[in-house]
């Protein structure tokens, strides 16, 4: 939408964080079985610009898990409308904690 881009109708990287923070999210309540929260942005690195038009994909996979935390590994690939050509447009790497009832960490389960 107009209010995701900037003046060159590239899309804001604040809005693509926001859509891999959301995947990583998810990927890390999956395997807590439960609530986390986001604690750190490890690394991010943007390669090319989202345009306004191209449909974004996020692909998210643990690569570690401590005790209470879960670092997932985020790609943001997106597909050009009109010639559906994809491209890596950025990656990044989250860190979620476990959290319980009373918002304080909690152990990961084992799998």
């Amino acid at each position: 939408m107009p209010a995701d881009t900037n003046a060159n109708g590239d899309i804001f990287g604040g809005w693509l964080l926001s859509q891999m923070d959301i995947a990583g999210g998810v990927t890390a309540f999956q395997r807590a079985r439960g609530r986390v929260v986001t604690v750190a942005l490890d690394a991010m690195t943007f390669h090319t610009p989202v345009t306004v038009g191209d449909i974004v994909c996020c692909y998210a996979d643990i690569r570690r898990i401590g005790r209470t935390s879960i670092t997932v590994g985020v790609e943001a690939w997106a597909i050009t409308g009109v010639e559906g050509s994809r491209r890596l447009v950025t990656e990044g790497t989250f860190t979620y904690v476990a959290i319980g009832d009373d918002k304080r960490p909690r152990p990961v389960p084992a799998d």
